[in-house]
């Protein structure tokens, strides 16, 4: 049974993905309302993960739409700096301070799954709007195709990616009308698909079916 990390284990997601890792993990689960872990604040993160055990599995399930009473931009004058910069701490700092503070617990052959978005994608949107949650995923995923190629320098074996769960059954998607899924169908499309990669398939940006995403 190896150890298994989630960040953001009190989420919808987080949540169901601690209790799938647990059928066959020691799960550590970390979120800001249980633990105080802040992923904007680097010695939150350092105090955190200074006792972990090496991590074989881990997640990062952290992230916001925008911050409480703001909604996604629906056009260029929408765009609020004070917001902008609040969802980039959490959607793109937040993962590279974990991804730095993380890298050292890893096992030679550690999956680590950094949850993004579709619409993180650069060549995939065609709606436009939506600029500071759209910019942040993007920027997070530049920040996991880098950390996974510095990690596998070092673990030859490891597979580090950013994953999309596709829309999932929680508060976060409270009143959209896309199809959803429940946030434990998510969790086990998740682990299956980080759990069935391969190293040479590290740095990529995959979707809950295990299809790549364009850049």
């Amino acid at each position: 049974m190896g150890n298994a990390l989630v960040i953001g284990a009190s989420g919808g997601i987080g949540a169901a993905l601690a209790d799938r890792l647990s059928e066959d993990h020691e799960v550590v689960g970390l979120s800001r309302s249980a633990n105080g872990l802040d992923v904007t604040d680097e010695a939150s993160v350092a105090r955190a993960f200074r006792t972990l055990p090496g991590i074989d599995l881990a997640f990062v399930a952290t992230g916001i739409l925008a911050p409480e009473g703001h909604a996604p931009e629906k056009s260029l004058d929408a765009i609020d700096a004070e917001t902008m910069l609040r969802i980039f701490a959490v959607d793109a700092l937040g993962p590279a301070l974990v991804l730095k503070h993380l890298a050292p617990k890893l096992t030679d052959r550690a999956r680590v799954g950094v949850l993004t978005a579709r619409v993180g994608s650069i060549g995939d949107n065609r709606m436009g709007g939506w600029y500071s949650y759209r910019a942040a995923k993007a920027a997070a995923n530049q920040i996991v195709h880098g950390a996974a190629i510095e990690i596998g320098r070092k673990r030859k074996g490891s597979v580090v990616v950013a994953l999309h769960p596709g829309t999932v059954e929680t508060p976060f998607t409270e009143g959209y009308k896309a199809r959803k899924v429940s946030a434990g169908e998510a969790a086990e499309n998740l682990v299956r698909v980080l759990t069935g990669l391969a190293p040479a398939d590290s740095g990529g940006f995959f979707d809950y079916a295990g299809t790549r995403i364009e850049w």
